[in-house]
C-alpha cells in the first residue's frame, strides 16, 4: 500500500492511497479458498470446486466484499499511521478499481484541528464543602415524621374531625345503577387531604363508628368506566373504624422503620443526603466554570462541517426564515461547543480516560432510580435505543474528564453553609436567567435591523426628500 497525503487548504487534506494488482489479488483468492469448503455445486464434491468455477459463478459478489473490506482496513491504516484524526466521516472516491486492477482511491479528510493543552493546568475553579449545621438534619427527620403519621383506635362515640384517619366499606351506584369498580372494603381516607374524589372525605367528618353514612361525588376524568366519567355517584358507606393521629416517636425503631440502624445512624445518612444535595448543585457550578475557563482557550480552525452540523442541531424546529436570522448567533454558540468538545477529548485521549461498562451500567441504574415504579420502562428504553446509550456513555466520560481536569486545575477551596450555598446558588440562576434575557434582547435587535437594509434605508431617505421637495413647491404656489 501506498499512501501520499496532500494538504489542501487550512483543515482539508487529501489522502491518495495505491493498493497494487498483486495485493488485491490475494485478498480475492483468500476469499475463494475461504468459501471453497462452503458452497455445494452440481458435479462437485464439497470443498473441490475450481477457482474459475466460483469465479464465473460469483464473482462479482465476492469482488465487492473484498473491495469493502479493502477499503475499511487501508483507509483506517492511512489515516492511523499519518495520524490524521478526521471531523466527520471522510469522503471516498473512487479512481481505479476492478477484479485483476490496481485499487486507487482519494480520502478527502477534513482534519480535527490541533489542540494545546496547557492552560489546564491553570484553570481556576471554585470547589465548595456545605458545612450543616446539626439543627438542619433533626429537621429534616422531623418533616420525615410528620408526614408518616401513626394512628390509633379511636372511642366508639367519638366522631370523625379533619386529620383523623376513617375506615369504611362502600357500595356505589350512579343512577341506582351498581357498576364495575363500585365496592370496595376496608377503604382509608386520612380527612382533609381530598385523595379519593374531589369532596368526598369532607363529608365523611362527623361520623362514629358503626355509622351508614350517603356520601355523593362525581366520578374523575380518568375513571376506568368511561361511560360512568363525570356522572354523580352515589357511595353508601359504611364505618368500620375512627382512628386519631398519634404523635410518631422519633427514636431507634422509628429509625429501623426507615432503614436505619439506629437514631445515630439515621441521622449520618440524613446530614450525608442534605450534603449531596448541596453539593450536586455546587458541583454543577464548578463544571460550568471549568467549561467557561475551556471557552478561553485558543483553537485556531473550527471544521466548517462540524460547525454546520452543529448550526443545525441548535436550529432544530425553527422556520428557514428564523433560522437564516440566527445564524450568526448559533455560529458563535456552535464554535463555543466545538471548542470545548475538542479540548475535552483531546484532555481524555492524552490521559487514556475510558469509560467501562461496569460504570455505564451504574449510571443507566442511577436512571432507573431516578424513575420508582417504571424501572422496566428505563431498562427497555436503553436496551431499544442504542443512541441513548450512546448520549449517556458521552455524559458519563465528559463527566470523567472534568473530575481529571479539578485534579491538575488550581481550585479556591471554600468551606460555606447552608444559606451561603443557598445564595450562591440562587444567584447562579439569577445571572443565568439575566444572561438568558439579554441574548433574546440582542437576537430581537439583530432580527430588527435585518428587516430593512442599509439600501432600503437610503431609498426611503431619498425619497422623504423628493416628497419634501414637492411639497415646498406645492406650498409655494
Amino acid at each position: 500500500m501506498k499512501v501520499t497525503v496532500e494538504n489542501k487548504k487550512g483543515l482539508n487534506k487529501d489522502v491518495k492511497v495505491f493498493v497494487d494488482k498483486k495485493t488485491m489479488n490475494d485478498y480475492m483468492d483468500k476469499k475463494y479458498e475461504e468459501i471453497k469448503g462452503t458452497v455445494n455445486l452440481k458435479g462437485f464434491r464439497p470443498g473441490k470446486v475450481p477457482k474459475e468455477v466460483l469465479k464465473r459463478q460469483f464473482g462479482k459478489a465476492i469482488f465487492g466484499e473484498v473491495l469493502d473490506k479493502v477499503l475499511k482496513e487501508t483507509s483506517t491504516k492511512a489515516l492511523e499511521e499519518n495520524k490524521i484524526k478526521p471531523a466527520g466521516q471522510p469522503k471516498l472516491d473512487l479512481k481505479t478499481y476492478g477484479e485483476d486492477k490496481d485499487l486507487e482511491y482519494v480520502l478527502s479528510v477534513t482534519e480535527l484541528p490541533k489542540v494545546e493543552l496547557k492552560s489546564i493546568e491553570n484553570i481556576k475553579f471554585d470547589e465548595y464543602t456545605v458545612k450543616i449545621d446539626p439543627k438542619e438534619t433533626e429537621k429534616r427527620i422531623k418533616e420525615i415524621a410528620k408526614n408518616q403519621p401513626n394512628f390509633k383506635e379511636a372511642a366508639d362515640n367519638v366522631t370523625a374531625k379533619e386529620g383523623d384517619l376513617v375506615v369504611f366499606d362502600y357500595n356505589a351506584t350512579v343512577n341506582e345503577k351498581s357498576f364495575k369498580g363500585g365496592e370496595g372494603k376496608n377503604t382509608q381516607l386520612t380527612l382533609g387531604k381530598d385523595l379519593f374524589l374531589k369532596g368526598f372525605d369532607k363529608q365523611l367528618i362527623g361520623v362514629k363508628k358503626g355509622d351508614e353514612k350517603n356520601v355523593e361525588a362525581v366520578l374523575p376524568e380518568n375513571f376506568p368506566e368511561k361511560e360512568l366519567v363525570n356522572k354523580k355517584a352515589k357511595f353508601k358507606c359504611s364505618i368500620t373504624s375512627i382512628k386519631n393521629p398519634e404523635e410518631v416517636k422519633i427514636d431507634d425503631q422509628f429509625a429501623k422503620n426507615l432503614g436505619a440502624k439506629d437514631l445515630d445512624d439515621l441521622k449520618s445518612l440524613i446530614l450525608k443526603q442534605i450534603n449531596d444535595e448541596y453539593k450536586n448543585s455546587l458541583d454543577r457550578l464548578t463544571k460550568n466554570q471549568i467549561l467557561k475557563e475551556i471557552e478561553k482557550f485558543k483553537v485556531n480552525d473550527i471544521p466548517e462541517n462540524l460547525l454546520a452540523e452543529e448550526v443545525k442541531i441548535l436550529s432544530q424546529g425553527m422556520s428557514e426564515e428564523d433560522a437564516k436570522k440566527s445564524k450568526s448567533n448559533f455560529e458563535e454558540i456552535a464554535k463555543k461547543r466545538i471548542k470545548v468538545g475538542l479540548v475535552l477529548n483531546e484532555f481524555g485521549e492524552q490521559n487514556q480516560i475510558k469509560v467501562t461498562e461496569q460504570e455505564l451500567q451504574l449510571e443507566v441504574q442511577k436512571q432507573i432510580q431516578m424513575m420508582p415504579g417504571q424501572e422496566k420502562m428505563v431498562m427497555d428504553f436503553y436496551k431499544k435505543n442504542p443512541n441513548a446509550l450512546a448520549s449517556l456513555r458521552g455524559t458519563v466520560y465528559e463527566e470523567k474528564i472534568l473530575n481529571a481536569i479539578k485534579q491538575k486545575g488550581k481550585p479556591s477551596k471554600k468551606e460555606i453553609t447552608k444559606d451561603e450555598a443557598e445564595k450562591i446558588l440562587k444567584d447562579s440562576q439569577n445571572q443565568q436567567l439575566d444572561t438568558n434575557k439579554e441574548q433574546i434582547r440582542d437576537q430581537e435587535k439583530k432580527i430588527e435591523t435585518k428587516k430593512i437594509s442599509p439600501k432600503k434605508i437610503a431609498a426611503k431617505s431619498k425619497k422623504a426628500k423628493t416628497i419634501k421637495k414637492k411639497v415646498k413647491k406645492v406650498s409655494k404656489k
